[in-house]
């Protein structure tokens, strides 16, 4: 029994290359942001959740009352909830997660500024 140890040998350990961006335009911020936030996926999908669920999901209904908009407005809103979920549940990747997020969220005010303008 003094064989056994229960210690892994420093060969097995894997290290993680980094990776170094262009960050002179948008994208590659983004990419550079994104790939630092692969630890908090969870995270970011509770979010998305939060945000769709008690921010978006009401807007049609406010839209639409208050301000007359189209009932595509609710069509919308519904592919953007729906397209951010399955992404999620499915095991995206958090550049695809935090894209379509973030997509949601410039639809989603463009959305907002057409029909209160």
């Amino acid at each position: 029994m003094a064989n056994l140890k229960t210690i892994a040998p420093a060969t097995w350990t894997v290290e993680t290359p980094s990776i170094s961006y262009n960050t002179t335009n948008l994208r590659g911020k983004f990419l550079q942001f994104a790939d630092g936030q692969k630890d908090n996926r969870t995270l970011w999908f509770f979010i998305n959740l939060v945000v769709h669920g008690v921010l978006f999901l009401p807007l049609p209904a406010v839209l639409m009352y208050y301000f007359d908009a189209p009932g595509a407005v609710l069509a919308v809103t519904m592919a953007c909830f729906f397209t951010n979920l399955i992404a999620n549940m499915g095991g995206a990747g958090i550049r695809a997660t935090l894209g379509l997020f973030f997509a949601s969220i410039a639809i989603h005010v463009i959305m907002i500024l057409i029909a209160i303008l």
